[in-house]
């Protein structure tokens, strides 16, 4: 057992709430940062390129979503592994896994960019997109994919410093990316007048630069998480044991992107205003539904790292400590994105049907919003003692599934964009009764009784 370095945590001791208010308030300011990469992008090309541009942008979300999606359940993955070796102090395995993801998701990251460029045109066409909007979409989605391994790199790295507690410096890199995007998308868009693909090649250049900051990072660390390039090689009872848990949240991840794909074919077939109203209620959304997130993670790594030191009963606190400080944050947060929900909204653009269909949107769905800290807390808790099979069972019958379903019925008898939108808060719902009840029924005495499950091929 090695002595704490001084960017590591932890969290099997002390205050539970100042653990995961600590953790998750870096957490959140990064998600913030990173999603102000394509709100940028939405907000930039929306002033000073045209509704059609933001429809572009907007509509690439959900597909963008997808393929990042399937690759970040193995990053989910990976940081439970070491958030439990690093709670059981076990440096060698800490270092095992350390190095088993970074060079299996280099692997990955070079599959992801062709598979990402040889699906735009596809994608787009499965989608209905408009003629109006398809070129530059198709435009926007091609650079963005094949510079999407910066992304996916610094996730990697970012998500292993995290799972020793590290959760300030990948905020830092977040910071100083999202900077340097905003200011090369308007450099760009404006002096240069690239429009569309201006702004993503804005993006994947800040996103390598933050990549190149994290890997240095690693490299220079002096804890058992430290990089070093020699000791670059596959561990496959490692690897097992990562897939183990980031398979199936892969699977979840990605799936539940690619049913927005379906919900952006639907919203499509309204034409270009009601699909940039929906591209700027979906900006203003991903802000909202940040808080819980941040919590989940924070929740997911507070639960690997006491289940690893084997002190169950701080699991089951911090999950009710978690669900109170999500909770509270996102009812502040409610209110006044639904009394300025117009002047937000023209942020993006002020023609005034897209204002209409993006107020609209807003006020509708944000009552609902109470939901997704109810199943995002319960989900990283149960990802954190490592059962991610029954959240992404759960998940996918709620989002996948369900509103899959739900959507064929309105868009038949019903066929209003509202009908459409409500599509998202009703597989809310159902997750979050699911996973609740999953809790109370199972996942409570797993961490009483259990703890974690013994991995297979445990060396």
């Amino acid at each position: 057992m090695t002595k704490l370095g001084k960017n590591e945590v932890n969290m099997s001791e002390g205050p539970i709430w100042k653990h995961i208010v600590n953790f998750a308030i870096p957490m959140l300011i990064g998600l913030i940062f990173q999603q102000l990469y394509n709100t940028v992008d939405s907000i930039v090309v929306g002033n000073f390129v045209s509704k059609e541009a933001l429809a572009a942008v907007g509509s690439s979300t959900s597909i963008i979503n997808t393929l990042i999606g399937i690759f970040n359940g193995f990053s989910t993955g990976a940081g439970v592994v070491i958030s439990q070796k690093f709670g059981a102090r076990e440096d060698d395995r800490v270092k095992d896994a350390v190095h088993t993801t970074m060079l299996f998701m280099l692997f990955l990251s070079v599959i992801f960019t062709g598979v990402g460029v040889a699906l735009a045109k596809p994608l787009l066409r499965f989608m209905d997109t408009p003629d109006d909007v398809f070129g530059e979409a198709t435009t926007y989605l091609t650079i963005y994919f094949a510079g999407v391994s910066g992304l996916m790199i610094y996730n990697t790295g970012a998500g292993i410093m995290r799972a020793v507690g590290d959760s300030r410096r990948p905020l830092y890199f977040l910071v100083f990316s999202a900077v340097v995007n905003t200011i090369l998308d308007l450099v760009f868009v404006i002096v240069f007048h690239m429009g569309v693909a201006g702004v993503a090649y804005a993006t994947i250049i800040a996103q390598f630069l933050s990549a190149i900051l994290v890997v240095l990072v690693l490299m220079r660390a002096k804890g058992s998480y430290k990089l070093e390039l020699k000791s670059l090689k596959i561990s496959k009872p490692m690897l097992y044991q990562v897939l183990r848990i980031g398979l199936p949240t892969s699977i979840q991840s990605g799936l539940t992107a690619f049913s927005n794909v379906f919900v952006q074919s639907y919203v499509n077939q309204f034409g270009s205003d009601c699909m940039a109203g929906w591209s700027a209620y979906n900006k203003l959304d991903a802000f909202l539904g940040l808080p819980a997130q941040a919590t989940s993670m924070a929740v997911t790594t507070f639960a690997g790292q006491n289940m690893g030191a084997g002190k169950y009963k701080r699991v089951e606190q911090g999950l009710y400590i978690t669900l109170a400080i999500t909770a509270g944050i996102t009812v502040v947060l409610m209110v006044p994105l639904m009394i300025f929900a117009e002047p937000l909204t023209a942020l993006f653009n002020q023609e005034t049907e897209v204002l209409r269909y993006g107020v609209m949107f807003v006020r509708l769905m944000i009552p609902f919003y109470l939901f997704l800290c109810v199943f995002n807390t319960y989900a990283g808790v149960l990802r954190g003692t490592g059962d991610a099979t029954a959240p992404m069972l759960l998940l996918l019958g709620s989002f996948v599934v369900f509103r899959q379903i739900y959507l064929a019925i309105v868009d038949r008898f019903i066929g209003t964009p509202q009908a459409i939108a409500l599509g998202y808060p009703a597989g809310w719902i159902l997750a979050a009764i699911a996973l609740f009840a999953y809790y109370m029924l199972h996942g409570r005495h797993r961490i009483r009784h259990r703890g974690p499950a013994p991995a297979k091929g445990h060396e």
